[in-house]
C-alpha cells in the first residue's frame, strides 16, 4: 500500500513539474506569429471584410491566460473613403486559468485602446457596415438543423463572473451619411467600468465628446443576479450634455428577457433649448414671436409600463413662466388608447407663435393698375385651387381618448381667458369635448364640440352658450378694434361639414341670438346719419362729433344655412331712438346686405320697453364687403316716407305719459336731438 502511495505522489508531483514547465517553457519557445495568417484569413471569412493585425503579439498562459493584440484593422468595402471601417490601436485581456474548472470567470484586464470606426453611406444609399458577416443562408440554415434542441431557458453555465479593469480609451466614432448631408464625431471616448460581478452593482464612467461637445454618463447598474436576463435589473444613472443639460434615471427594469417592465424616475434639469440647439449649430426649429422664450424647460415624471402599455404619474413640466402637472396612461398603441389629466397655471400662447407677418406694400402690378389674374376664377371672385387628396382621418377613427384639461389663465390671439375646463374623449371616429367652460372677460363660456370622422366627409357640431361677457374689451384684444360695447349674452347651435374653409361655408346650418345690453355700436353714430341725412334735403347741418350709438338692448337673432347668414327681427332700443335691421351675410362671397331701419321715438324707456312706437324713420343701407362696408342713408326710403314737422316733431315727444321725475331729463335729451335733426327749433 505504501508503494501504491508513493508511486501516485511521485506522478502527481511529476505532473506539476510538467504543468509548471510548460507554463514557463511554452510561451519561451511557441512562435505565437506562425498562427497570425491563420486569425487574419479566420476573420476575413467570417466578416467578409479584410482583416489584418499588428506583429506585437503576446501570449500568456499561467497563472493567467493573457493576449495582446495590436494594430487591429477591418477594412471598408472598396469605394469608401475610409480604407478600414475598424481599427484598434491595443487589445488586451487577461482571464485567471484555475476558476474556469469551478465555472467562475475571473477577468484581470479587458482593455482596449484607441478603437476608431468609420460608418459611411454614400450618395448611392450604400453604407459600408452592409453585408458585414454576410455567410450562404444555405449552409448557416442546414448546421441550425443538425444542432441539437434544447431547453429553452438553461440557465447562465456559469456560476460568478468578476472583472477587474474594463475600459475603452480614447475611442473615435465618425458617421457620414451622403445622403442626408450629415457628418457627426464623437472623439475622446472614454468607458471604465470596475469590480464588474454578478451580485453587486457595477460603476459606469463615460465620457465623451460629441462634436466637440463634452457628454458623460456616471452612475451604477445591476446586480445583474445568477440569472441575467431573468433578474430585475436596477439603475442609476446622471446623464450630463454639453455643459448645460443634466438628466437622471433611476428605477428597474423587470424581466429583461421576457416582459421588460420598466419602472424608472425621470428628472430633467432646468436648461434652455435655445442654448442647446445654437451649442449643436443647429437652427432653430421655430420662429416666435418673443424670441426669450424656450429659454427654461425642467421635467420630473415616473414612468412605468412596458411594450404593450405605459403609464405617466407625477409629472410636472415647466415652460419658461408656465407650469403643467401631468399624469395620463397610453395602451393598444396601434389605435392608440389614451387617458390624461393635465393641469397648466398659466400660459400666453402669443409669445409662441410666429410673429405677425410685416404688411406688404400694395401697388399696381401691371400697367393698367390691375392685378394680373394667375388662374381661373370662381363665380364669388375668388381662384379656384385644386382640391389636394384631403387630409387622411384613419387615425382619428381609431383613437381612444378620455381626458381633461384645466387652464388657470391662457392668452391667445390677445383674448385672455381663466379658470377653463374642458373634458376631451374619443372612440370609434366620434371626438368630443364636453363640457367646455371658462371664464370670459367678467362672463362665462359654456359649450360644447363635437367631431365626427366616421364618414369620408367629417361632421361637426358646436353648441354655445355666453352669458355676462364685456363685450367692449373682448372686441379690443380680439380684433383691436372698438366695434360695440355692452354685457354681451349668446346661445348658438350650428353644424357643417367638410374640413376646407369653403366646405364648411356651404354646409353652416343653424341659429342663435346675440343680445347685448347697456352698450353703445362704435363707429356708426345713427342719430348723425339721420341728420347729415336731413342735411342733403335742407333740414339740418352735419356734425363733427366722434361716431357711437348708444343702447339699452341690442337683440341680433340670427339663422345660417347654403352659405348665407340670415338676420331677421334684429332691434335695438334707446332712450328716443328705435332700430330695426335685416339683411344678410354672404359667407363665400364675404359681402353684406342689410337694412336697418332706426326710429326717433318719444320716449326715454329703453330696455323693456315693448310699446309700438313712431316717429321719424331713415332707413340706412350696409353693403359690400366685411372688410370694408359701405354705411348709407336710404335717400329714397327717406323722401318717400315723408318728415314730420315741428310741431308734429313736439307732439312726439309726450311728457304727460312720463314719471314727474323723467321730464326734465326727456326735455333735455328731446332738445338735443331735436335740435340736431332741424336746426332752428325754438326751446
Amino acid at each position: 500500500m505504501k508503494r501504491v502511495i508513493k508511486w501516485v505522489l511521485g506522478l502527481t508531483a511529476a505532473l506539476v513539474v510538467l504543468v509548471a514547465a510548460a507554463v514557463v517553457l511554452v510561451p519561451m519557445f511557441v512562435d505565437v506569429q506562425q498562427y497570425k495568417p491563420r486569425l487574419e484569413e479566420l476573420v476575413t471569412q467570417q466578416t467578409g471584410r479584410s482583416f489584418t493585425m499588428g506583429d506585437d503579439m503576446d501570449l500568456s498562459v499561467f497563472p493567467w491566460i493573457g493576449v495582446q493584440l495590436s494594430d487591429l484593422r477591418l477594412g471598408s468595402p472598396e469605394g469608401f473613403a475610409a480604407a478600414d471601417m475598424v481599427a484598434v490601436d491595443r487589445f488586451e485581456v487577461r482571464l485567471k486559468v484555475m476558476p474556469l474548472l469551478s465555472r467562475r470567470i475571473e477577468i484581470d484586464t479587458f482593455v482596449v485602446e484607441s478603437p476608431q470606426i468609420f460608418l459611411e453611406r454614400r450618395k448611392d444609399g450604400q453604407a459600408n457596415w452592409e453585408g458585414l458577416g454576410r455567410t450562404d443562408a444555405s449552409a448557416a440554415e442546414k448546421k441550425s438543423a443538425q444542432e441539437p434542441t434544447g431547453p429553452a431557458d438553461q440557465g447562465l453555465p456559469i456560476e460568478s463572473v468578476m472583472v477587474g479593469n474594463f475600459s475603452i480609451n480614447n475611442g473615435q466614432v465618425s458617421f457620414s451619411d451622403k445622403t442626408a448631408g450629415l457628418d457627426k464625431q464623437v472623439t475622446e471616448f472614454n468607458l471604465n467600468v470596475a469590480d464588474i460581478s454578478l451580485d453587486k452593482p457595477v460603476q459606469i464612467d463615460l465620457s465623451a465628446k460629441l462634436d466637440e461637445k463634452p457628454v458623460s454618463l456616471t452612475g451604477t447598474i445591476g446586480p445583474v443576479g445568477d440569472n441575467p436576463g431573468k433578474s430585475d435589473l436596477d439603475f442609476d444613472l446622471a446623464l450630463k450634455a454639453l455643459g448645460m443639460m443634466d438628466v437622471t434615471l433611476a428605477g428597474k427594469l423587470a424581466d429583461p428577457s421576457g416582459r421588460r417592465q420598466v419602472d424608472v424616475a425621470l428628472d430633467v434639469a432646468p436648461f434652455s433649448l435655445r442654448k442647446l440647439m445654437a451649442e449643436l449649430n443647429q437652427p432653430f426649429f421655430m420662429e416666435t414671436a418673443d424670441p426669450a422664450v424656450f429659454e427654461k424647460i425642467a421635467v420630473k415624471t415616473r414612468l412605468s409600463g412596458g411594450a404593450s402599455a405605459v403609464s405617466v404619474t407625477d409629472g410636472t413640466l415647466t415652460l419658461d413662466d408656465s407650469s403643467l402637472t401631468f399624469q395620463g396612461a397610453a395602451k393598444a398603441f396601434d389605435k392608440p388608447d389614451i387617458a390624461f389629466d393635465l393641469v397648466l397655471d398659466q400660459i400666453d400662447l402669443d409669445r409662441y407663435l410666429p410673429p405677425a407677418p410685416e404688411k406688404e406694400s400694395t401697388g399696381p402690378s401691371s400697367a393698367g393698375g390691375k392685378k394680373e389674374s394667375t388662374g381661373p376664377s370662381s363665380s364669388d371672385g375668388k381662384k379656384e385651387t385644386s382640391p389636394g387628396p384631403g387630409p387622411d382621418y384613419d387615425p382619428l377613427r381609431k383613437l381612444v381618448l378620455d381626458g381633461t384639461l384645466k387652464i388657470g389663465q391662457l392668452k391667445a390671439a390677445n383674448v385672455t381667458v381663466s379658470d377653463m375646463v374642458a373634458h376631451v374623449t374619443a372612440n370609434n371616429g366620434q371626438i368630443r369635448v364636453d363640457p367646455l367652460s371658462l371664464d370670459l372677460y367678467q362672463g362665462t363660456l359654456s359649450s360644447s364640440l363635437g367631431l365626427d370622422v366616421r364618414q369620408k366627409t367629417p361632421q361637426t357640431r358646436i353648441d354655445l352658450d355666453l352669458k355676462g361677457v364685456q363685450a367692449g374689451p373682448l372686441i379690443r384684444d380680439a380684433a383691436a378694434k372698438d366695434l360695440i360695447s355692452g354685457t354681451l349674452t349668446a346661445d348658438a347651435a350650428l353644424a357643417m361639414a367638410g374640413d376646407t374653409p369653403d366646405h364648411i361655408k356651404k354646409t353652416m346650418k343653424g341659429q342663435g341670438q346675440l343680445t347685448f345690453t347697456d352698450g353703445a355700436v362704435q363707429g356708426i353714430d345713427i342719430a348723425g346719419v339721420v341728420r347729415n341725412a336731413a342735411a342733403k334735403v335742407g333740414l339740418a347741418q352735419k356734425t363733427e362729433e366722434k361716431p357711437k350709438t348708444d343702447f339699452a338692448e341690442l337683440k341680433v337673432p340670427f339663422s345660417v344655412g347654403k352659405g348665407v347668414f340670415h338676420v331677421t327681427g334684429a332691434g335695438m332700443k334707446s332712450p328716443l331712438l328705435r332700430l330695426n335691421a335685416a339683411g344678410k351675410a354672404f359667407l363665400l362671397k364675404e359681402e353684406l346686405d342689410f337694412r336697418v331701419e332706426p326710429k326717433l321715438v318719444g320716449t326715454l324707456k329703453g330696455q323693456g320697453d315693448t310699446e309700438q312706437r313712431s316717429g321719424i324713420m331713415v332707413p340706412l343701407l350696409v353693403t359690400g364687403p366685411f372688410a370694408s362696408p359701405e354705411i348709407r342713408p336710404d335717400l329714397a326710403g327717406l323722401l318717400g316716407g315723408g318728415l314730420p314737422d315741428k310741431e308734429k316733431l313736439k307732439e312726439m315727444i309726450d311728457t304727460e305719459k312720463l314719471p314727474a321725475t323723467d321730464t326734465q331729463s326727456l326735455e333735455e335729451e328731446g332738445k338735443k336731438v331735436l335740435k340736431g335733426l332741424l336746426p332752428g327749433l325754438s326751446n
